[in-house]
C-alpha cells in the first residue's frame, strides 16, 4: 500500500505527468491534456490503498455507489461500479477470513463517517476534470487492521510454538478445584456456574475477577493467571468471556495474554465468545470450549451419567465380590479335604486299612510260598536222580572227554593270541623308543650350540685375546693395569707374557696414566 500523504509515493510525483513518449505540441486541447492525465495516473497508480473517512455518499438508482474519502486536509473522490460490488462471498478478499454463510456486506454498511479501507486505480473522469479513485475492494479500516494484526500474531504464535499439538495437556475429569478468571459482572460467569452447579459434584470454583475488555484487560488477565498458577490450588485454570465484536475481544488476542497461558502450569481451558469467535487465548490453551457453558461441560459429566456409573461401578462389584467368594470358598474346601487327607488319625486309619488287607493275604501267600519251594525241589530232585543213572553218567564222561580233545586247540588258539599281541606290544615299543632317542638326540644338539656360543674362548679363535692381572684375574679394562705391571695374554693356541709400557684411555671412559 502506498503512503497515504504522497511521502511513499515519491516517485510517482518525481515523474513527469506528461507521457514524454508523446511528441510536444504548441497548444492541447482539453480532450487530449485530459487523456494525456489519464493515462498517466492509470499507469502510475493501477492499484493502491487510501484511507479515509466517508462523505457525500451517494447510491443513485445505476446502482454504482459515489462517495468521498477525507482526512483533515484533504479530500479524494470515489465511485465504486455496480459490477465491482461482489456480494454474496463467503470470504474476506482482503484477509482470507471464510464464513459459514455470505460475508457481512461492506455496501451495506457503508456511511457517511465510517473510516474506510478503499482499494482501486486511480483515473481521471473526463466530463468534469476530476481524478478520482476507482474502487475495487473496501474493508472498514479498525476491522482490517485488527484482522491483519490477529493473522500477524497467529503466524508469530504459531512458528514460536503455542500452538503445537504435542504441548496441549489433557484437562482433569470431574475436577474438584477451579480457578475460574471471568468477569465477575458478565453472562460468562452466570453461565458457568449455572452449569457447574447442575453438573459438578462437591467441586470448588475460586474466582478471579478481570475486566474482559479494555485497557486494563491484559495485565488483569496475565496477573490473574500468575496468581493462579502461584496458589496451585486448582486442578485447572477456565479462562471465559462472553460474546462480542472483534474490538470487544482484542484483549484475548494480545502476546502478553497468550504467554501467560503459554507458560502456565496448570493446564488451561479457554472459552471466549461464541462458537465463530477464534481467538489467540483459544489457540493457546491446552482445550478451547465453544462457549462459556460448554466450557463447564468439558469439565463435568451429567450428573445422571455420574450415578449410572455409580450404578455400573456398584453392580461390577457386586460380581467381583460373589466371584470372590465362590473362588475363596473352592480353595477352602480344597485346603478342608487336604487337612483331612494328610492328618495323622487319617493316616493311621490307612495303615490299619492296609495291614488288614496284608492280614487277610499273608495265608494264601504263604501257601503260594510253600508250593513254589516244593515245586522247584521236585525239579532239583528229578535232575539229581537223572544224573545219577548209567546213562547220566555216561553223558557226563563223554562230555568231559570232548573237552579234554578241545583242550590242545583251545590252548594254541590263546598262545597265538598272546603271541600276537605281545608282537603288537614290541612293535609300539620300538616305535616309542626311536621317537624318544631321536627328540632326545635333537636336543642335546641345541644344548650343545648353546654351550658352544656361550665359550669364553670361542672368539679366540677369531683372533682375540684375553688379558690377565698379575694376581691371574682377568682384565676388563686398561685401569686394572699401571706402567711397568706384567701382563699374560691368552691366544687360540698358546699364552704369552708381557709388560704394560703405555696406557692410552679413551677420551670420556676415565682418566689415563
Amino acid at each position: 500500500m502506498r503512503d497515504e500523504t504522497g511521502a511513499g509515493g515519491k516517485e510517482g510525483w518525481d515523474a513527469p505527468l506528461i507521457d514524454d513518449a508523446e511528441p510536444p505540441e504548441a497548444i492541447l486541447s482539453v480532450r487530449a491534456l485530459t487523456e494525456r492525465l489519464r493515462r498517466t495516473l492509470e499507469t502510475r497508480y493501477p492499484f493502491v490503498w487510501v484511507r479515509g473517512e466517508v462523505s457525500n455518499l451517494s447510491r443513485p438508482a445505476s446502482g454504482h455507489v459515489y462517495f468521498s474519502l477525507k482526512d483533515a486536509e484533504a479530500q479524494l473522490q470515489c465511485v465504486w461500479f455496480r459490477g465491482r460490488q461482489r456480494e454474496g462471498r463467503n470470504f474476506d478478499p482482503l484477509t482470507g477470513e471464510v464464513f459459514d454463510g455470505p460475508r457481512p456486506s461492506p455496501l451495506a454498511a457503508l456511511a457517511n463517517g465510517l473510516e474506510l479501507l478503499c482499494a482501486g486505480r486511480v483515473s481521471v473522469y473526463a466530463p468534469r476534470g476530476q481524478y478520482q479513485l476507482v474502487v475495487e475492494l473496501v474493508q472498514p479500516a479498525g476491522a482490517g487492521l485488527l484482522a491483519q494484526a490477529f493473522e500477524e500474531r497467529k503466524r508469530r504464535l504459531a512458528a514460536a510454538g503455542y500452538f503445537a499439538r504435542e504441548r496441549k495437556r489433557a484437562l482433569p475429569w470431574n475436577p474438584c478445584r477451579v480457578a475460574l478468571i471471568t468477569s465477575p459482572g458478565g453472562a460468562a460467569i452466570h453461565d458457568f456456574l449455572e452449569l457447574a452447579a447442575a453438573r459438578g459434584c462437591a467441586s470448588q470454583i475460586r474466582l478471579f475477577p478481570v475486566s474482559v475488555q479494555g485497557e486494563r484487560a491484559i495485565p488483569e488477565i496475565v496477573a490473574a493467571m500468575q496468581e493462579a498458577n502461584a496458589q496451585a490450588w486448582a486442578e485447572v485454570i477456565v479462562l471465559v468471556r462472553g460474546g462480542g465484536s472483534l474490538e470487544d475481544l482484542w484483549a484475548f488476542n494480545e502476546p502478553p495474554v497468550a504467554e501467560a497461558i503459554f507458560h502456565s502450569r496448570l493446564p488451561v481451558l479457554a472459552g471466549i465468545g461464541h462458537e465463530v469467535d477464534v481467538s489467540l487465548a483459544d489457540l493457546t490453551a491446552d482445550r478451547r470450549a465453544a462457549t462459556p457453558s460448554h466450557a463447564a461441560q468439558l469439565l463435568w459429566p451429567l450428573r445422571a451419567e455420574l450415578l449410572q456409573r455409580v450404578d455400573d461401578l456398584d453392580m461390577a462389584l457386586d460380581r467381583a465380590m460373589a466371584l470372590r467368594l465362590e473362588r475363596a470358598a473352592h480353595a477352602l474346601g480344597l485346603l478342608e479335604r487336604g487337612l483331612a487327607w494328610a492328618s495323622p488319625a487319617r493316616r493311621l486309619e490307612r495303615l490299619a486299612e492296609r495291614l488288614a488287607l496284608l492280614d487277610a493275604a499273608l495265608p494264601a501267600a504263604m501257601r503260594r510260598l510253600v508250593d513254589e519251594k516244593a515245586r522247584r525241589l521236585d525239579a532239583v530232585e528229578r535232575r539229581r536222580r537223572a544224573a545219577l543213572t548209567e546213562d547220566g553218567l555216561r553223558a557226563k564222561a563223554l562230555r568231559l572227554e570232548m573237552l579234554v580233545a578241545a583242550l590242545p586247540r583251545l590252548m594254541g588258539q590263546r598262545m597265538q593270541a598272546a603271541r600276537m599281541l605281545l608282537d603288537g606290544l614290541g612293535t609300539r615299543l620300538g616305535r616309542a623308543m626311536t621317537d624318544q632317542l631321536r627328540a632326545r638326540t635333537a636336543q642335546l644338539e641345541k644344548l650343545e650350540l648353546t654351550l658352544q656360543a656361550r665359550d669364553p674362548l670361542a672368539p679366540l679363535e677369531r683372533g682375540y685375546a684375553l688379558l690377565y692381572r698379575e694376581n691371574g684375574a682377568l682384565a676388563r679394562s686398561v685401569t686394572d693395569f699401571a706402567p711397568g705391571a706384567p701382563v699374560r695374554a691368552q691366544l687360540a693356541d698358546g699364552s704369552l707374557g708381557a709388560r704394560v709400557e703405555k696406557i692410552v684411555l679413551e677420551s670420556g671412559k676415565g682418566q689415563a696414566q
